[in-house]
């Protein structure tokens, strides 16, 4: 395997005694996760980067969060809500292990001390609209010429051509992508869904490449650049019904919370509140006509296989309704997955958090005083572990350019 290079020197400052070497982080020894030793130099915002670099944070990696002095992430004044200290959570909800440095990337000090951070990491990530990197001398190509083991992760809406004037906000890209158009009652307007799900999905996305990325460089000793963007992070997404227009060239409609290729896959009327039925097979729905006390279903000519059901959906919604109506959600979802036909109730946020809990899902995390939705990844030998609250706006930029500190070099653990 290649030696490593010695981390590029900074250019000298005006600062004053203070180094523009960033200090080493201090592991406590029996939190090492499966990417302990990886440095990521973090200069992305709002959700889709955050999201990506606080999951591999979660996994061991060291994080430094780059933000603007003053003002910081956007999120950060993204409230209500806000926990008792009067914190945005959208801010904290994607930003814990991490150590946050307030840099002016506008002037020249700022920028030195940005490519220290970056000599001494493994992992750039960053989402400014393209070009913005390149005209503060960050950019891929003069970062990867310096340093070619570098994995330099960028975030766009929509891509480096002809988008990427464009603004990349998930609202936009739901509706411009087709989320929008599949997401809603048939006779309503196109809706987007309840969270920013491309942010999140991209940010999972820039996450497996960043992964990837790091794999080829264990084995080859070479960096590279990951591109990911919001739109082709949607499209991807778009799974089922990408491919039905792609290959077929269907182009599908709002169903409300029915589905193109499966019935019945929807929600229904329980006496009190809403429940969702998700038969999947025909021996389900044998199953589901038997308990409604209506096995004749299962043998009808409209219903008896799924594409049958499909095609005749419109004529069995009814049918199970008016069944489904006689008993509470809580009866059919008890009654129902004992049948083997799943189903449960539309939960409120709260509930769901109940339910994980009486599943024994760990859904949420005590991160240093701060409760917060736990990492969702299990590992048998390598957990995932909260070291650090989410850091207030610039807390750590002396302990990370601290005066005269030592500096370990870049990729003395994890891959190399």
């Amino acid at each position: 395997m290649p030696p490593k290079p010695t981390p590029m020197n900074p250019t000298p400052t005006d600062s004053g005694p203070t180094s523009t070497n960033p200090a080493p982080a201090h592991h406590d020894p029996h939190d090492v996760g499966a990417l302990h030793g990886v440095r990521i130099a973090d200069f992305s915002r709002v959700l889709a980067g955050p999201y990506a670099t606080m999951l591999l944070a979660d996994l061991g990696a060291e994080v430094v969060k780059v933000e603007r002095p003053g003002t910081g992430d956007d999120t950060r004044a993204w409230r209500p809500p806000a926990d008792a200290s009067g914190t945005s959570t959208y801010f904290l909800g994607v930003n814990r292990n991490k150590r946050s440095v307030a840099l002016d990337l506008t002037t020249g000090e700022g920028r030195d001390r940005a490519r220290a951070l970056i000599a001494g990491s493994d992992v750039v990530v960053e989402n400014f609209r393209p070009g913005t990197m390149e005209k503060l001398g960050l950019g891929h190509e003069e970062l990867l010429a310096a340093d070619p083991r570098l994995v330099y992760c960028s975030v766009t809406g929509f891509g480096t051509g002809a988008g990427a004037a464009l603004p990349g906000y998930d609202l936009l890209v739901q509706a411009v992508g087709g989320l929008m158009s599949v997401t809603g009652e048939p006779d309503g307007e196109p809706a987007k869904t309840g969270v920013a799900l491309v942010d999140v999905i991209t940010g999972l996305h820039a996450t497996v490449g960043i992964l990837a990325a790091l794999r080829h460089r264990e084995r080859t000793g070479e960096g590279q650049l990951v591109e990911v963007s919001l739109l082709g992070s949607l499209l991807s997404a778009m799974a089922n019904q990408a491919s039905g227009y792609v290959a077929a060239g269907v182009v599908p409609g709002r169903l409300g919370n029915a589905h193109p290729s499966i019935a019945p896959y929807e929600t229904f009327h329980a006496a009190d509140r809403p429940i969702a039925l998700a038969v999947g097979n025909d021996r389900q729905f044998a199953a589901l006509t038997a308990l409604l006390g209506v096995p004749e279903l299962a043998e009808d000519e409209r219903f008896r296989t799924n594409p049958d059901r499909v095609a005749h959906r419109g004529e069995l919604r009814p049918l199970l309704q008016d069944r489904l109506r006689t008993r509470t959600a809580d009866h059919w979802a008890d009654a129902l997955p004992a049948a083997g036909v799943p189903a449960g109730p539309v939960n409120a946020l709260d509930e769901a958090f109940a339910y994980a809990e009486r599943l024994g899902v760990e859904a949420v995390a005590d991160v240093r005083g701060h409760r917060q939705v736990a990492h969702p990844i299990r590992f048998g030998a390598t957990p995932a572990s909260y070291r650090l609250a989410p850091p207030d706006l610039g807390e750590h930029t002396e302990e990370v350019f601290r005066a005269d500190g030592p500096r370990t070099p870049r990729g003395t653990a994890g891959p190399s």
